[in-house]
């Protein structure tokens, strides 16, 4: 089943606006949803929504709440996001970021106390339309296992890293953990393996069947050692700029609520595109391995979708889909 553009997007506002959500609020959420899963990211999109709507219902989430600037020093900003909606508070300090940014060649932009932000993504091709090179950070609850480890310690802790290009930006969005929980949650459902190892099952073996990931919580971190380091630094700085909750306050707290973000911007008025196309060439030039269908750069694919999407409507869970317009 699929849906336009135009009809999700009324579709997640009209009921925002049912939750108090101020109507500028409701129209940049709503939006921040129906581009989540026009460029294919669903898990973020669609179905993530009613999740969103629940936190909202059992005040989790303060619609109203505004993000406000704590403390300043120099290019480096603190800001507070009173447990309002996590994407709209992350545009927000993005948007700060680029400003910071624009005027002098560089911002940082430190948040607690704010929601989830969904795909991590948006804030990256929001740096990108500017002009800018972003890198944005967020911690989470503990659902990645340490190196050497038998339980979860370290949140995934999406990574955002983007480059401006006028053929379509480069916009990395990863998760420290090997697949994100939303798309195991996706392979679950439809009761299929990982195309790798995701974790660990209860008897501390590595394991394909999203099921038994998403019920340990022992995600796999990314390059086994190395990512379980990155996911504990990424929430070592995240603390230490924002002066927020780290992953083990998020998780004592029993739900995903209180993160800690940061987002920088730097702005770089000469972007060497000649020497990004010939990287870019140059790592396509490889000969492809056996079923592989291509080498794509980051957003690559993202791209591609989102026309497809537009062109031919977004395909939606029909579940889901009826859900929402239950609402």
């Amino acid at each position: 089943m699929r849906v336009s553009y135009s009809e999700l997007q009324q579709e997640f506002k009209r009921v925002l606006l049912t939750l108090a959500f101020p109507e500028a609020k409701a129209e940049q959420c709503a939006t921040l949803f129906a581009d989540n899963s026009r460029d294919g990211v669903y898990t973020h999109g669609l179905n993530r929504f009613p999740t969103f709507v629940g936190h909202v219902q059992t005040g989790l989430v303060h619609p109203a709440a505004e993000p406000t600037l704590v403390e300043t020093n120099g290019l480096v900003e603190r800001w507070d996001g009173h447990l309002g909606p996590g994407p709209t508070n992350a545009t927000a300090c993005m948007a700060r970021a680029i400003e910071l940014a624009q005027q002098h060649g560089i911002g940082c932009v430190a948040l607690r106390n704010t929601n989830h932000w969904m795909r991590g993504g948006s804030y990256g091709w929001q740096a990108a339309e500017a002009g800018c090179i972003g890198l944005c950070f967020t911690n989470t609850t503990a659902i990645v296992t340490p190196w050497g480890g038998t339980d979860p310690r370290l949140g995934n802790n999406p990574l955002v890293l983007a480059v401006p290009r006028p053929a379509g930006h480069l916009v990395l969005d990863m998760a420290i953990s090997q697949f994100s929980f939303g798309k195991m949650s996706t392979y679950a459902t439809r009761h299929e393996p990982l195309p790798h190892p995701g974790g660990y099952d209860q008897a501390g073996h590595l394991t394909t069947d999203p099921a038994a990931v998403l019920d340990t919580k022992r995600g796999l971190p990314i390059g086994f050692w190395k990512g379980s380091g990155l996911a504990l630094m990424l929430d070592i700085v995240l603390t230490a700029l924002s002066g927020g909750r780290s992953t083990a306050d998020i998780t004592e707290g029993g739900q995903e609520s209180g993160v800690s973000q940061c987002f920088i911007c730097i702005r770089q008025p000469a972007m060497h595109e000649a020497v990004i196309e010939e990287i870019l060439s140059f790592t396509k030039s490889s000969p492809l391995g056996p079923d592989s269908t291509g080498i794509f750069y980051p957003g690559e694919q993202s791209l591609a979708t989102r026309r497809a999407n537009l062109a031919e409507g977004i395909p939606v869970e029909e579940a889901i889909w009826q859900q929402v317009l239950a609402m």
